[in-house]
């Protein structure tokens, strides 16, 4: 890293930040030790294991990897899926499914999952398997995290009202 310092203004689960850093500072830097949040994890440094996963602007992105300089947009971790003090359908089928064991790939497991919820609302098991199969799980416990994605997809799709051109008997 360099010496230079940059203010940037990053937007973080719905709050504003003003920040002095380096340009090159990876992203997860700046959410864990300047922020605060605890969600995304280090892991392999490299962008392959996702545990640093964090959304920007509805993508799933690596922030170990993520200098803060090309940040554009909102960005949401772990911390700013709950609302009003409720967990997010994903976390809560995370809960019901018993899905951590070591707990450490989590994070990355239920950002990238909904980022693909939010693509794609119903997925079938091939493409959850498809979208998760870049996020790694040193437990093994892919088989629970793809119960928890289609219990979350259903306890969503059970929340969204009707859709208009439904026809009520």
């Amino acid at each position: 890293m360099s010496n230079t310092t940059w203010s940037t203004t990053l937007k973080v689960n719905g709050k504003t930040h003003t920040l002095d850093v380096d340009p090159s500072t990876p992203l997860l830097y700046i959410l864990r030790n300047d922020l605060g949040l605890q969600g995304p994890h280090f892991g392999c440094g490299l962008g392959q294991c996702g545990a640093c996963t964090v959304i920007v602007n509805g993508v799933a992105i690596r922030s170990c990897i993520t200098p803060a300089s090309s940040v554009k947009g909102e960005i949401t971790t772990l911390e700013g899926l709950a609302t009003q003090g409720r967990l997010h359908p994903l976390q809560q089928a995370w809960i019901d499914e018993q899905v951590p064991q070591c707990g450490f790939c989590q994070n990355g497991q239920i950002m990238t999952a909904k980022a693909l919820l939010d693509k794609n609302p119903h997925p079938t098991d091939a493409q959850i398997r498809e979208g998760m199969n870049r996020t790694l799980c040193r437990c093994m416990t892919y088989y629970r995290i793809q119960a928890a994605i289609r219990r979350a997809a259903k306890t969503m799709a059970d929340a969204r009202p009707a859709s208009k051109t439904e026809v009520v008997a």
